[in-house]
């Protein structure tokens, strides 16, 4: 089939079904295009729609007259109010354009006609299937109820996931001079508002709140006028006093449309049909226009129809997955706004602004520098002191910044015995200026070992190695703190070094394995032997044995690895132990054993040294840990003596599901940390130096671990000084590296350059 369709239906009247249509009747003008819309002309759901300076570039580039037509009617504003406890923090410098949503579908409509596009509306468009046969293409922009995407749902496979929030799409006769965000702690709960103006004389005003909020608060049971004026009410000091307006408004659920493909032979999804963006980060109009030019540009690139699709996919995918994930940490964020009300006034705000991680600290401060430095003075941050580097304490250790450096299993020891290898690389990050360094997984006893390569703490041998280590780090990189990382490979034992074969088992000389329960972490794998309650008891002693070497060996900081499928882990999880007996069952008798494990090992450890625990806060897996559980087993641990808890992620089961993405496990540490009221570490995904002063401002950790990037740049938080033109006490370059304390020439390219032309 030809990229070039001659009979083209669209299926859907909305921003993105009529700017589609346009574009490619402008592009071929001798294309028949058809577009069906059930509603009439003026009818759409919502009030405003808001538009990036980015998007409209690409409108600009593609039809000047509908940018024209748009530029006539836009109102743009660039502050952000947030109203949180009658205090009013105010945000500048981020650059809004909006527009009413029915202006915006009339500029549309009258493009399309202006350009021979049939416009059939109050019509049903024929069944999706007779469409396909008697059309070259068919654009499936009929939104998140698609019957186009249902009627192939078989190939589309589509994911729909319901959120926990009811909101409402209303509006105001008076332009708000500011995207206002207001917080009503009310005797039902807490509800908030999103307002934003888009006529001179109009604002969006969205009300949103928990589930279990708006049925207390008997929103679902009065109508809609009802509705409108108790919103107005709550409201009344954004409002001015003045009345709310609702369009057929009515209370919704907002849904997450994710679809494995997005085409079908000739038929192709596009907008809210193909995928959906909470509105909270205002991309569904924004996504379904790119949608629009990308697929418009596709077919005019490829010589088949076939090769078109796929390259908007290809094409469309990361940049919707980014904008998904985006929008379901401030989908989240808001879901669970009552955490963060607490907060200082500043710092909640620069929360909020934060919130889906695309906003950071750098950007926010390149913005609004006043705003972000109001807000570092309220966090304690001396003057030019970036938040990464305040110090932290835990128990009787003083960190002097808060990036550690997270435990990675180098595979490098020989009978469990850390080498030269472990002496560089423990001491090349040490001398990198991070606040803490951990080791990989020092395992309890031979058979506790992940691989023969793996470390231990079960010989004096490997004290007196350890003792090497940290004595280095102690006298060349003084202020740095070393910690150890205790644990027991569990079911995930007796396997090859990573580069070798990742999880599989030894070609020969495997060694028997113990868990909570004989279950195999692999179908075929080894069956482990279920501890009975002596082996536990000689568990527990192995553990505290471990710990006695450790804090001879020099250690500042011991962490009890409870994550990530081994021994311990596998107590927690219902996946992974079936017992019947006093350790198995509820989550309360899971615990058990961990906690006695800490118990031991918190005795045996010095009491003016921290201990933390590092869990897995979700299983990523039906039926599995799940972050409610982690907050549990959280408090469980702080209340026998944690100082902190390090929140990662999975590696329990192997049909696992991660979620990844930038930053994916810290909405799991910011949940610990608020509800269970314990320090935490987050781990997973953080990469730049940008992310930690976030994460750390907006009060969603109190540490940053990071691995990887410790792996590309031993010398990484002195060059996140360096960067940042920091110089202070919380990072301090090893006197023989000073010289390297500025980012060297790269070569011509970088040299200064000469006048060469008159000012006018």
């Amino acid at each position: 089939m030809t990229s070039h369709p001659q009979r083209i239906a669209v299926v859907g009247g909305g921003p993105g079904g009529l700017y589609t249509a346009a574009l490619l009747k402008r592009l071929t003008p001798d294309r028949q295009v058809t577009l069906w819309e059930r509603n009439t002309p003026d009818n759409t759901f919502g009030f405003g729609v808001v538009l990036s300076d980015e998007t409209l570039g690409g409108i600009e580039h593609a039809d000047p007259e509908v940018y024209a037509a748009l530029q006539r009617d836009f109102v743009r504003w660039d502050d952000i109010d947030i109203v949180h406890r009658g205090v009013r923090h105010t945000s500048g410098g981020h650059g809004f354009a909006a527009l009413g949503r029915r202006r915006l579908l009339r500029i549309l409509h009258e493009r399309c006609r202006s350009l021979g596009v049939e416009l059939r509306f109050r019509a049903e468009a024929p069944d999706p299937a007779r469409l396909a046969r008697t059309y070259d293409l068919v654009v499936a922009a009929d939104g998140v109820h698609s019957t186009t995407r249902e009627a192939f749902a078989d190939v589309f496979r589509p994911r729909i996931t319901a959120h926990r929030c009811r909101y409402v799409w209303l509006a105001a006769d008076f332009a708000f001079d500011a995207f206002r965000f207001e917080i009503a702690e009310t005797e039902h709960g807490v509800m908030q508002l999103h307002g934003y103006p888009y006529a001179a004389d109009a604002s969006t005003v969205i009300v949103e709140m928990r589930e279990e909020v708006w049925r207390a608060a008997g929103f679902d049971e009065t109508q809609e006028g009802e509705s409108v004026e108790r919103c107005a009410k709550i409201f009344a000091d954004a409002l001015g006093g003045r009345p709310l307006k609702s369009n057929n408004s009515a209370w919704t659920t907002f849904r997450t449309v994710v679809n494995e493909r997005w085409s079908h032979g000739n038929v192709v999804l596009l907008g809210d049909a193909a995928h959906t963006a909470h509105f909270s980060i205002g991309s569904g109009t924004k996504l379904a226009v790119e949608d629009a030019l990308a697929l418009a540009a596709c077919l005019r690139e490829h010589p088949s129809l076939e090769g078109a699709l796929t390259a908007y996919e290809t094409e469309r995918r990361p940049v919707v997955a980014s904008t998904q994930r985006a929008a379901r940490a401030s989908l989240e964020w808001f879901e669970n706004l009552d955490l963060y009300l607490g907060q200082p006034p500043r710092q909640f705000a620069f929360n909020l602004l934060t919130r889906s991680r695309r906003v950071t600290h750098d950007n926010l401060r390149l913005r609004d520098t006043r705003f972000t430095e109001a807000v570092e003075r309220e966090f304690g941050c001396p003057p030019g002191t970036p938040p990464m580097f305040t110090p932290f304490r835990l128990r009787g250790l003083t960190l002097r910044n808060r990036v550690v450096v997270s435990p990675m299993d180098m595979y490098s020891a020989v009978d469990g015995v850390p080498g030269d290898f472990h002496l560089v690389h423990l001491g090349a990050r040490a001398l990198g200026g991070a606040g803490l360094v951990m080791t990989e997984m020092v395992c309890v006893s031979p058979e506790g070992r992940i691989t023969p390569g793996c470390a231990g703490l079960y010989t004096g041998r490997q004290a007196e190695a350890w003792r090497r280590i940290t004595g280095f780090v102690h006298a060349q990189a003084p202020g740095t703190a070393i910690g150890v990382q205790l644990g027991h490979s569990g079911r995930k034992g007796s396997t090859k070094l990573m580069w070798e074969g990742m999880d599989e088992p030894l070609d020969d000389g495997n060694w028997p394995l113990v868990a909570a329960s004989p279950l195999p972490y692999r179908p075929g794998g080894q069956v482990p032997r279920e501890l009975s309650r002596a082996q536990l008891t000689d568990m527990r002693e192995q553990f505290t044995a471990a710990a006695v070497r450790a804090a001879r060996a020099g250690f500042d900081l011991l962490e009890l690895h409870c994550a990530h499928g081994y021994l311990l882990s596998g107590f927690l999880s219902p996946l992974t132990n079936h017992r019947t007996d006093a350790y198995g069952g509820s989550p309360e008798k899971r615990l058990r054993f961990p906690l006695e494990v800490f118990d031991a090992v918190r005795e045996a450890w010095p009491g003016d040294r921290p201990m933390t625990v590092r869990i897995s806060a979700t299983d990523w897996a039906e039926g599995g840990i799940t972050a409610e559980d982690a907050v549990t087993i959280a408090r469980a641990f702080a209340a026998h003596g944690a100082d902190a808890i390090d929140v990662s992620t999975g590696q329990v089961v192997a049909d696992e599901r991660p979620e990844f993405g930038r930053s994916y496990q810290t909405p799991f540490a910011d949940r610990v940390r608020h509800e269970a009221g314990v320090p935490v570490i987050a781990v997973g995904a953080i990469s730049s130096w940008d992310d930690v002063n976030s994460l750390i401002l907006a009060g969603r950790t109190d540490l940053c671990a990071l691995a990887r990037p410790h792996l590309y740049d031993p010398h990484w938080t002195l060059h996140a000084a360096a960067e940042q033109g920091y110089e202070g006490p919380g990072v301090v370059w090893p006197d023989p590296y000073r010289a390297g304390s500025r980012r060297p020439r790269t070569g011509r390219t970088d040299a200064p350059k000469p006048r060469l032309a008159l000012g006018e």
